[in-house]
Parts: C-alpha cells; sequence; structure tokens
C-alpha cells in the first residue's frame, strides 16, 4: 500500500518546494496553499518563518 508522506516537490515548486508539497500531501491546487501562506505571511510575519522552518524539516521529494 501506498504510504503518504509530507515533502518538498520538485515537481510544484516555486522557491523550495514547500506549498507544492503540502498541496500533494492535502490533494488540493498549490495556488490554495500558496495564497494562503501569503496572507498568514502578510500578518505579523510568521508564514516566513514558518516557510524557512518548513523549509529546513521538510525532506526533498524522492524522484
Amino acid at each position: 500500500m501506498y504510504e503518504k508522506k509530507l515533502c518538498r516537490s520538485e515537481d510544484n515548486k516555486i522557491i523550495c518546494g514547500v506549498c507544492g508539497g503540502i498541496a500533494e500531501y492535502f490533494n488540493v491546487d498549490p495556488t490554495v496553499i500558496r495564497v494562503g501562506w501569503a496572507i498568514v505571511s502578510a500578518f505579523g510575519g510568521a508564514g516566513v518563518v514558518a516557510y524557512i522552518l518548513a523549509a529546513i524539516i521538510m525532506p526533498k521529494q524522492e524522484v
């Protein structure tokens, strides 16, 4: 059986692939995740810190 794993996307990436990886994990459009992340980042900047941490912590997608 296929095991679902959260990882940075190699196909849907603009900066590091974090939003693309989250979108693939939850099976949603990456644009929705990116817009949500931008809104969170605009209000207080917590999204920027979270993105950097996620880019460091999340493993790359195995091709």
